[in-house]
């Protein structure tokens, strides 16, 4: 700590649990003490939460164990007292149907447990897709002082001397596959190659994003976003962080007191810089949701038209995350774009984002452009409406191909995935490369959990022709890997009655990226005599999670939230247990 002196000592929500003298504080005190605690530690000093999302089901975090530990002793070294806990840990890579479908449980369970446990502050341990922006809805809805520690980057891919990202080459070397450029055989011997460590994927996918949302919000300490997993760099970042949330809580430096409208304005803006995942949106509404912060899709359309994309990285460029770190890192880009930024917000380091920043250098330049030579003029995210989405859809526009920005062209709709991977390898299957694919029924309520599968892989006959990217539009998310002129989050979804419920093969669709115009060429009157022909779509989810899920959940331009979680209820002393 940098000042010892702590007049709240004795006096925070802790010692409700540990300072009685009665037979409650006895019973709090005396079932810990059988783990080798000294009756010093309950003197009332803070008592650190360490949300541990650990698993071996989830290969991002495999090493959270390790860095759990450099949490704990950052604590120790600074006065508190460390306890760590295990929240649900959300695996991208091996849950089924979608990982998005238990974002908001997950967020439950760390909420719950922030309330119900003798906690004065928490350190959220994160990696992930759905596991950042989980525990911080969870936290924020808790408004206690909390920082993130995020899991960090696996190593390079490498396949035969080349570059490979994780997801990004998956797409790649499975339409290589379909497309009969590639064998059976070198693809499945390029797995081992992809994956080479521990730590989440190491393109600017969804995990890579929302880390460096996590810094440019300024819920960690600087450089949290590219240390690589394995680095022990990433190690020194978890004792420090967890030095840091003591002082947060002596501080009194909740996360209200951080995760402003202008925090979540820069990292707006720190999205379209770094060419962010489209998840990014979906994500930060929904945390928003929780502290009342009120932003929209219009803010990341306002937020992201004059933002070049200065990152040189996968799925929009050619490098990857270890590249990132040595290169300078998200403060070689927020320094970069400091005009943008709001400079005088608040992180947990109880510095300004700009004192953080202002003094941070770039290493190399074919990695982190100039603003002033960007490597893409677009890097923000474009939000499209219309007759077809009128509560929007957004599209990346780094990753797109600019020819498609606008494009006329005639629907092939497919019902929901099964449809889609039932008819899309047909040769009989009426498409070209001039065609608009249509994805429907896989928003927040359709699939549910709103998949990645809005990446649509192209038909075998437009591949062979060496056409590498269509137009697909659906009520779906795609992965931070991915890549293409893919329109995403459709809202109102298919499965809500939204108008992408009505498209028809054969109608023709406008895309006026531009002038942030998507629109289906059918009149009023048609569209409600397809209405009045059509049944409601009807969920197969009658019990548990997926059933209360599919009740409450909110639309995707709201953050898919659910309705009764949105907001926050702090941390009220709840009832003792005996």
């Amino acid at each position: 700590m940098t000042d010892r002196s702590d007049p709240m000592k004795g006096k925070r929500r802790s010692a409700q649990w540990y300072g009685k003298i009665d037979k409650d504080g006895y019973a709090h005190r005396s079932w810990m003490k059988n783990q080798g605690f000294p009756a010093e530690v309950f003197d009332g000093r803070p008592i650190i939460g360490i949300a541990n999302t650990f698993s071996e089901f989830n290969p991002c975090h495999a090493h959270f164990r390790k860095i759990c530990e450099h949490v704990k002793r950052g604590v120790w070294e600074a006065g508190g007292f460390p306890l760590e806990f295990p929240v649900f840990s959300n695996s991208e890579s091996q849950l089924r149907p979608t990982s998005m479908l238990y974002r908001n449980l997950a967020s439950m369970d760390v909420e719950e447990a922030i309330r119900g446990l003798p906690m004065d502050g928490v350190v959220l341990l994160v990696g992930c897709d759905k596991t950042t922006p989980a525990l911080l809805m969870g936290a924020s809805s808790c408004n206690l002082p909390t920082i993130c520690v995020s899991g960090g980057p696996m190593l390079n891919g490498y396949y035969k001397g080349e570059k490979i990202g994780s997801g990004t080459h998956v797409w790649k070397f499975s339409e290589a596959v379909r497309a009969g450029e590639m064998s059976i055989e070198a693809f499945m011997s390029a797995e081992q190659d992809n994956h080479r460590s521990a730590g989440h994927c190491m393109t600017m996918g969804t995990a890579s994003t929302m880390a460096s949302m996590v810094e440019s919000l300024g819920v960690s300490l600087p450089a949290n976003a590219a240390i690589p997993a394995v680095d022990s760099r990433r190690y020194v970042l978890a004792h420090m962080s967890g030095k840091r949330i003591v002082d947060m809580v002596i501080e009194d430096l909740r996360l209200s007191k951080i995760l402003t409208k202008d925090a979540f304005e820069n990292a707006m803006v720190t999205n379209g810089a770094i060419g962010g995942s489209t998840n990014a949106v979906i994500h930060l509404q929904a945390i928003a949701g929780r502290l009342g912060v009120d932003i929209g899709l219009d803010d990341w359309d306002r937020l992201g038209k004059d933002m070049p994309c200065l990152v040189n990285l996968m799925p929009s460029g050619e490098h990857l995350m270890e590249d990132f770190y040595y290169a300078g890192g998200l403060p070689a880009v927020l320094r970069e774009i400091g005009d943008f930024l709001h400079k005088d917000a608040v992180t947990a380091n109880g510095k300004t984002i700009w004192e953080n920043v202002k003094d941070a250098e770039c290493y190399n330049r074919d990695v982190i452009f100039p603003l002033k030579e960007p490597f893409k003029p677009n890097g923000g995210i474009a939000v499209l409406r219309g007759n077809m989405t009128p509560d929007g859809a957004i599209l990346k526009p780094s990753a797109a191909t600019p020819e498609l920005m606008v494009h006329t062209g005639r629907a092939v709709v497919f019902e929901d995935i099964d449809d889609y991977k039932a008819r899309i390898d047909d040769e009989a299957l009426d498409i070209d490369e001039t065609c608009i694919m249509v994805l429907k029924n896989c928003g927040p309520i359709g699939y549910p959990g709103m998949a990645e599968v809005g990446n649509m892989g192209l038909p075998p006959k437009v591949l062979r022709k060496g056409i590498t990217d269509m137009i697909r539009i659906s009520d779906a998310r795609m992965s931070g890997t991915a890549y293409g002129t893919v329109i995403l989050h459709g809202a109102p979804e298919a499965a809500a009655g939204g108008p992408l419920s009505l498209v028809e093969s054969g109608d023709m669709i406008e895309v006026d990226v531009p002038n942030r115009r998507l629109h289906l060429d059918v009149s009023d009157a048609e569209l409600e005599k397809r209405r009045a022909a059509r049944a409601p779509f009807q969920s197969p989810y009658d019990r548990g999670y997926s059933k209360l899920y599919v009740e409450t959940v909110n639309q995707a331009d709201k953050g898919a939230d659910l309705d009764f979680l949105v907001g926050n209820s702090g941390t009220p002393l709840m009832r003792e247990s005996h």
